[in-house]
Order: structure tokens, then sequence, then C-alpha cells
């Protein structure tokens, strides 16, 4: 994991998120993180396609992103 102390402060927020992602990885090993980020992505793409979901499905779309990334690397 990244360590935040190290970090400037404007990027602290991704460090987090990312060491957020990390702990789900960790939990619940590769697999399960990209099976799980797949289907968050499926959901951000279902609720951005409605305009007011957008604002909802836009950040778990992301997540989901991060995930597989994180799940795969």
């Amino acid at each position: 994991m990244i360590n935040p102390k190290n970090t400037p402060w404007l990027l602290r927020p991704f460090v987090w998120l990312w060491n957020f992602i990390a702990y789900i990885v960790l939990l619940t090993g590769r697999l399960v993180a990209v099976i799980l980020g797949l289907a968050l992505m499926l959901v951000g793409v279902i609720l951005t396609i409605t305009v007011v979901g957008a604002i909802a499905g836009i950040p778990i779309l992301i997540i989901g992103v991060l995930l597989v990334v994180r799940g795969l690397w």
C-alpha cells in the first residue's frame, strides 16, 4: 500500500481510493475482485444511461475500472 504521508495533499484522495481498492482485493482475492469490478462497471454504465443516475453511475463505473485494474495487475 502507498503511504499517504509522503504524497502531496492534492493527490491524497486518489491514494486513499487506491488503498481502499487494494484492501478490497486483499480481502476478496483477485478473481472475485475482477468479477466485482465488472459487475460495478455494468451497474455504472446502466446508471449513467439515465441522466439522474449519472451522478452515482460515473463514480461506480470508476471504482469498477479500478477494481479490475488492481485485480489484474
